[in-house]
């Protein structure tokens, strides 16, 4: 007898919770990130041709990181990608090495900041941002050496917003959705306001990626980046 969707559903939510462990009524996580073998293609042949012809940029940074503030060149922080696997998100660090402290003491001492981080997960006036990472920060320029977290099979050109494990329980009955692709680089969320939209408008508009999925809305939602991240549109 055939499982009733509802119930697969309800079912794949216990099992990305941790409440429940994966039976053979349901496949998760699914075999293929959305966009199958096509899209991966399409990725791993894009993060290299990209990385050839910025290679003069990247090594511009890395220069202009070490003869401006002390501490690595590149910060990894953890995320969660498809199917619930986390992995190392790269980028050029943009902030003081103390970055972990000097929230914490904003934080505890500015109820406004505080408020805003809880609701956004993000600050428009970050205190550990360096002068070099607000410029950084402004063009996107940072997120460039998550072309090689591309090239490995973590992330997707084009997809939702990489977040932390913690953060699911915030995308409601659309976290399925989330796990079901790689995260990337650019998206709806980039090209939408970026950090001028809401948390919950994010999560809808990642939701709405998966569920839209083409090859054709790739394309265009990189075509729209350039102009957005130039303008340096809801960027912080």
């Amino acid at each position: 007898m055939d499982t009733p969707r509802g119930e697969i559903e309800v079912r794949q939510h216990a099992v990305i919770a941790g409440l429940e462990k994966p039976s053979g009524a349901i496949t998760w996580p699914p075999a293929f990130a959305v966009g199958g073998v096509a899209k991966r293609c399409l990725d791993f042949s894009m993060a290299l041709f990209a990385l050839l012809v910025l290679s003069p940029l990247l090594l511009f940074v890395i220069l202009a990181i070490k003869l401006t503030s002390p501490g690595p060149v590149f910060f990894g922080h953890e995320r969660v990608g498809f199917g619930r696997n986390t992995f190392k998100c790269w980028k050029f660090r943009t902030m003081c090495v103390d970055a972990d402290r000097v929230l914490s003491e904003c934080l505890a001492s500015n109820p406004e900041l505080r408020a805003e981080w809880d609701a956004t997960q993000k600050l428009k006036d970050d205190p550990r941002v360096t002068r070099l990472g607000r410029v950084l920060r402004e063009y996107s320029v940072d997120e460039l050496p998550q072309l090689f977290n591309v090239l490995l099979g973590d992330m997707s050109f084009v997809g939702p917003r990489p977040v932390v494990d913690a953060e699911l329980v915030r995308f409601g009955d659309s976290a399925p959705l989330y796990l079901s692709a790689r995260p990337g680089i650019t998206g709806l969320w980039q090209i939408s306001g970026r950090s001028d939209t809401s948390y919950s408008e994010r999560v809808q508009l990642d939701a709405q990626y998966v569920t839209r999925w083409s090859l054709w809305q790739d394309v265009m939602i990189v075509l729209k980046t350039v102009p957005v991240v130039l303008g340096a549109r809801g960027s912080y």
